[in-house]
């Protein structure tokens, strides 16, 4: 009999992955936001607010959990808000 991967840490990992990346994009958004906020941009305000509570709910995604293995972990890294993967 094999080893096979502990998912719960794995899911664990994954969403420190997450954390780990989303943490430099977030201190940048913070300075959009803080242009928006001085040059009175309603709009970029909304736009950059939403960008960060997308960065915000990605270690809670769902298809994390659902994730039965670890390529399907792997594959959940969403690269449009996150950036590189770190599994490549």
């Amino acid at each position: 009999m094999g080893f096979g991967i502990d998912m719960v840490k794995a899911r664990e990992i994954h969403k420190n992955n997450i954390r780990t990346a989303r943490t430099p994009k977030l201190a940048e958004l913070d300075i959009e936001f803080q242009k928006a906020i001085e040059t009175d941009d309603s709009s970029k305000k909304s736009e950059v607010a939403a960008k960060k509570q997308a960065l915000r709910d990605a270690p809670a995604d769902p298809s994390i959990a659902a994730a039965s293995d670890a390529a399907a972990l792997k594959a959940q890294w969403k690269t449009d808000i996150l950036g590189n993967s770190p599994y490549s």
